[in-house]
């Protein structure tokens, strides 16, 4: 079965809005656990706009599950990292403005430094993924730098997905063979919801893991926490 990480960024924007301890991220977490869940996202960006430095340092004694710790490795990240130690982490390209994750790593460019980065990261047994293009040649740069696993960027797929499924699933069935013929494991991430998500998990071999939150969460303010969390799980089962 492929394993659901609720990412809880979006939990953390709703307290900063208002400032205080509404809704308890704590309490959200161990909750999201008790619902069975399987694993819990957070994306802390430079300004900390939702899920603070802090919030990582307090989720990493109460995370039963595997944590991953998700974000644009600068010096701060690496340093975050490496003192929490979490069960993964994801390197994504985000720039310090963006809104969300919109691209994948280039690779061939960022080389060196990435596999810099994911040699310190693996001394110290932490395992990583990189945030990737559904792209042959991504897939293959990302086995040279040393990753344990990429994860498949799919707001392409996403955004697609009622026009023509089948075409909007192509470039992502090509990839994951590829990262199954080169043993890294494969998750995927962005934009995934409720009614893509089966086809893509049914359509994409030996996926390990979907990250989800902004769909998950929303839905969950109709359907309720528990309920939203067991029907995604139901669409994970192959």
């Amino acid at each position: 079965m492929t394993r659901l990480s609720v990412n809880i960024n979006k939990i953390a924007t709703l307290r900063n809005a208002r400032g205080g301890n509404t809704p308890d991220i704590i309490n959200f977490t161990k909750d999201i656990e008790s619902f069975g869940a399987q694993g819990i996202t957070v994306h802390p960006r430079p300004d900390e706009r939702h899920i603070t430095y802090s919030d990582v340092y307090n989720l990493s004694q109460v995370v039963k599950t595997e944590f991953n710790i998700e974000g644009n490795p600068n010096k701060n990240f690496i340093d975050l990292v490496l003192n929490v130690k979490p069960a993964q982490v994801t390197l994504v390209p985000d720039a310090e403005d963006a809104i969300t994750s919109n691209k994948g790593w280039d690779i061939k460019t960022n080389f060196e430094f990435l596999k810099d980065v994911i040699l310190e990261f693996k001394n110290n047994k932490i395992r990583t993924s990189v945030f990737v293009d559904p792209l042959v040649k991504m897939i293959e740069y990302a086995k040279k730098i040393g990753t344990d696993r990429v994860e498949l960027y799919t707001e392409n797929y996403a955004s697609r997905y009622f026009n023509n499924k089948h075409e909007a699933i192509e470039k992502y069935i090509s990839a994951a063979k590829i990262a199954n013929d080169l043993n890294l494991g494969l998750n995927a991430g962005h934009d995934l919801n409720y009614k893509n998500l089966k086809f893509f998990n049914q359509s994409i071999p030996e996926l390990l893991e979907v990250s989800i939150g902004h769909a998950l969460i929303s839905e969950s303010l109709y359907h309720g926490l528990e309920k939203t969390i067991k029907m995604y799980i139901g669409q994970l089962n192959k």
